[in-house]
């Protein structure tokens, strides 16, 4: 994943996803709600990561990690 400044930041990313799964399993977090369409958060659509504000189908790189541990991830939009 690249920033705004065409920075690789794909293990920051991972980093956070990483930290956000072992502080949900330190609390017994059984559902998360993500912002929509974050490149992390995101649930179902995720801006492309080209800045221009394109949409495509899949799940933020936090909310896949924490699918994959069985937690149940929401967004703000679906409250």
């Amino acid at each position: 994943m690249l920033n705004i400044n065409g920075e690789d930041v794909t293990q920051e990313f991972i980093a956070g996803a990483e930290e956000t799964l072992k502080i949900a399993r330190l609390f017994h977090i059984g559902e998360f709600i993500g912002k929509s369409r974050s490149p992390s958060c995101g649930c179902g659509q995720i801006y492309d990561g080209t800045f221009s504000r394109k949409l495509i189908d899949g799940n933020g790189v936090t909310t896949a990690l924490l699918k994959r541990n069985g937690i149940r991830v929401i967004t703000e939009e679906d409250l």
